[in-house]
């Protein structure tokens, strides 16, 4: 009997043991885990460019246009109207340029597609499954219509820093100094997001972003003001 009852405690115990490795809260952790380990960024790809190149590409070119303006005029008026005027010139060449881009993706993807479907075999038992990967194809394609939205309005966002920076501002030398100032905080914060969002360094993509635009205004107002100077 006791050799009976040592038996049933093993075999109880064994049954206890068994269900709590395989059901316990650890396994569900590590999924969690696994799902965020294997997130695959490049997905964000898209229209994190879009994004991010539009908004440094307004930032930078409105804000250059307005230190070489700057550079031979101390006119308020004349700064603002170039800002105004490169905002306007650069959302619409960002869209079209986007559009463009996109819809001869958009193009490529929806003729490889076909060319897929085509070549796939029409038998009764993959009829289903090729219906159904059509429509999540389908479904990936790119929106030419959206990402050139998308990159006109992130083009505006950047633009407007400059502009909005100087509006207030009377005197010339400190309307300067604080476009290049806000620019730069501007592109800091641009560089972080952009690093966050793609998990990639964020001091390096600081840094390249900023040096970058430094570099893009000090040349345009350099040259600007050499050209003026001259009287060209």
């Amino acid at each position: 009997m006791a050799s009976f009852g040592a038996r049933t405690n093993e075999i109880s115990s064994n049954h206890v043991e068994i269900p709590m490795h395989e059901n316990g809260v650890e396994p569900k952790a590590n999924e969690r885990i696994d799902e965020e380990s294997n997130i695959d960024y490049s997905q964000r790809a898209q229209w994190l460019r879009a994004a991010v190149l539009g908004a440094n590409d307004g930032l930078v070119s409105v804000a250059s246009l307005m230190m070489g303006i700057g550079a031979v005029k101390e006119d308020i008026s004349a700064m603002l109207l170039a800002g105004f005027a490169g905002l306007v010139a650069g959302a619409c060449s960002m869209a079209i340029g986007e559009f463009v881009s996109v819809y001869t993706q958009y193009d490529i993807e929806k003729a490889q597609i076909k060319r897929e479907r085509e070549g796939s075999n029409n038998n009764n038992n993959s009829i289903g499954v090729d219906k159904e990967d059509n429509k999540a194809q389908k479904e990936n394609l790119p929106n030419p219509f959206q990402a050139a939205l998308a990159s006109a309005l992130a083009f505006s966002v950047g633009a407007l820093v400059p502009l909005l920076a100087a509006v207030f501002i009377r005197n010339h030398k400190i309307r300067l100094g604080v476009v290049v100032a806000s620019v730069s905080l501007a592109l800091l914060v641009f560089g972080g997001v952009g690093a966050v969002l793609g998990k990639t360094p964020i001091k390096r993509s600081c840094l390249r972003v900023l040096i970058g635009g430094w570099m893009a205004m000090a040349i345009t107002f350099g040259l600007t003001k050499l050209i003026g100077s001259a009287d060209l």
